[in-house]
């Protein structure tokens, strides 16, 4: 494996990804960059809408540094957005569009943001905080607008809903698409590779969430990581269906094209259906899917009669259910040429992707070894002492992915950024070739009877049980052993169990300090967007 790392002899040049984008409409304006359910966007249209979107937030008054908030799900106008926002110098900052009012009111006041670009579907939210936030301008994005009169595969039933229920833009607001055909140049900004060009928030799993401080150069860096390490080629036709506000769907659905030059087939969201007929139909080479996903997937009637041939390469995120060398071997029967293995470990501290999984050395189990110019080492969360290999402790990473800062968050920023150490609260362990396994966060750990439960492994062998279809776990009070472990049950469609077999079952399956002594059906685990399980809401509920 050669270095990509920006900068190593023979390595991309190390510019903002935005210059890529220009390069590319330079060399290959016809190219396609992306495509919205068969609406075709070469590179040439958007580099001239994100510039055009650029040069109108600088009449607005956006200067360099300030934060721009992006409140919408995967569409081409998020990608304009995105860049253009960069091309000038600003702070792109997303806001999960499955936000509430409080938590939207919470990140905008925190970012004092004055500009926000938002989907139409989520104005009555913007409309119910703007008067308590700093927000001044509202650019308003419709899904419908670029959908083609007859799509290449399934459109989401709400976005043909809007389509038909198309209206004017509210007053008080401005057409994002509107705008960015009007065209325009932004005025050339002295952009520095440590500059800030992204703010994500993390999950918040205690307390209120944070904005992470991520530069130009990060993002650089964990791009050209991701692209090398998952074999992404400039001839690739890329499935992005991951959420682009969070920050893998981003790197994988945002960056990666931009920077390899790369074909993307964006999705609003996923559907079953739609997913197989875009594999096929645009000859799909590579994705970055999640767990369920894959599952689900493979429930889709038909799926076995698809040509799925040109599938070569699918790193997988285990939120929800785990991806085992089972269900790889099962997604292999579909898409027989394809790679599958766990995608990497990361955070949003650190630009995620500090692992890679070697698709010709896969270790199950594990999230990888560390991508080149990344160091990761386990240390004794108490001492601060390295820990040798196989040793159980926090894991740490030092790299050029690591974030500046928490936003206005001095004395956060000192706890978790040490020495150029970012410190992430997730225990683990690395074995002695490198590969690194993941167990679970320290504040997520359940002590029952003074014995450490982690709920990733709980869950993955709930999840053997023929009727679960997922599972969570917490831990909950008890009197005599201090804490005490609920599960969380999703069947399997068309399979039954009760609790009490369920129980008896895992007390059978796993260690009795291990094993739920409690246990609670539901219809559906709460999850964000990417798929990742909110424990903390059903701790909440509890």
């Amino acid at each position: 494996m050669t270095d990509s790392t920006p900068g190593a002899a023979g390595a991309p040049l190390a510019q903002p990804l935005h210059e890529y984008l220009r390069g590319h409409a330079q060399d290959n304006p016809e190219g396609v960059a992306c495509i919205w359910y068969g609406h075709t966007i070469t590179w040439a249209e958007l580099d001239r809408a994100s510039d055009a979107f650029a040069a109108r937030l600088q009449v607005l008054g956006v200067k360099k540094g300030d934060p721009v908030a992006l409140f919408l799900n995967n569409c081409p106008q998020y990608l304009m957005a995105h860049f253009g926002i960069q091309k000038m110098g600003a702070i792109v900052c997303p806001c999960g569009p499955l936000n509430k009012e409080h938590e939207l009111q919470y990140q905008l006041g925190d970012l004092q943001a004055r500009v926000i670009v938002a989907a139409e579907s989520l104005l009555p939210v913007v409309d119910k905080v703007r008067a308590q936030t700093a927000l001044q301008h509202v650019f308003v994005v419709r899904y419908a607008e670029l959908l083609p009169d007859a799509p290449a595969i399934d459109v989401p039933a709400e976005l043909l809903a809007m389509r038909a229920a198309a209206a004017p833009v509210p007053a008080g607001c401005e057409d994002f698409l509107a705008t960015v055909r009007a065209g325009g140049s932004p005025v050339p900004v002295q952009i520095a590779m440590d500059d800030v060009a992204l703010m994500t928030y993390t999950s918040g799993t205690t307390g209120l969430p944070k904005g992470a401080m991520l530069t130009y150069g990060n993002a650089l860096f964990k791009t050209a990581a991701a692209a090398q390490c998952n074999g992404v080629r400039s001839d690739d036709v890329l499935l992005s269906v991951a959420p682009l506000y969070h920050i893998a769907g981003m790197v994988m659905g945002v960056n990666v094209p931009v920077f390899t030059g790369a074909t993307s087939v964006l999705m609003y969201r996923f559907d079953p259906t739609g997913v197989a007929q875009a594999l096929e139909r645009h000859r799909v080479g590579w994705w970055y899917s999640i767990a369920p996903m894959n599952a689900a997937l493979m429930q889709v009637p038909g799926l076995r009669e698809r040509d799925l041939t040109a599938l070569r390469m699918n790193p997988v995120t285990s939120f929800g259910i785990t991806l085992t060398e089972a269900l790889a071997q099962q997604w292999k029967q579909f898409a027989p040429n394809c790679a599958s293995f766990e995608a990497s470990y990361g955070l949003s501290e650190t630009h995620t992707v500090d692992t890679s999984m070697p698709p010709g050395a896969i270790r199950w189990g594990t999230q990888g070894k560390a991508v080149p110019g990344n160091e990761i080492r386990i240390i004794d969360p108490e001492t601060g002492a390295t820990l040798p290999a196989g040793e159980m402790g926090e894991i740490t990473v030092r790299g050029p992915g690591n974030f500046k800062g928490y936003w206005n968050k001095p004395e956060a920023t000192a706890q978790t950024l040490r020495n150029g150490w970012v410190h992430t609260g997730d225990m683990g362990k690395l074995d002695a070739d490198g590969y690194l396994t993941f167990t679970g966060r320290f504040k997520e750990m359940i002590k029952v009877s003074g014995y450490s439960v982690f709920p990733e492994e709980v869950e993955a062998i709930l999840c053997k049980h023929p009727a679960v279809a997922q599972a969570a776990v917490i831990g909950v009070p008890d009197a005599e052993k201090g804490e005490v472990v609920r599960a969380f049950i999703v069947k399997k469609p068309g399979q039954d169990v009760d609790a009490t077999a369920l129980l008896q079952w895992s007390r059978e399956n796993m260690a009795p300090y291990k094993a739920p002594r409690e246990l609670r059906f539901i219809d559906a685990l709460p999850s964000t967007g990417a798929g990742k399980v909110l424990r903390r809401m059903l701790k909440d509920a509890a």
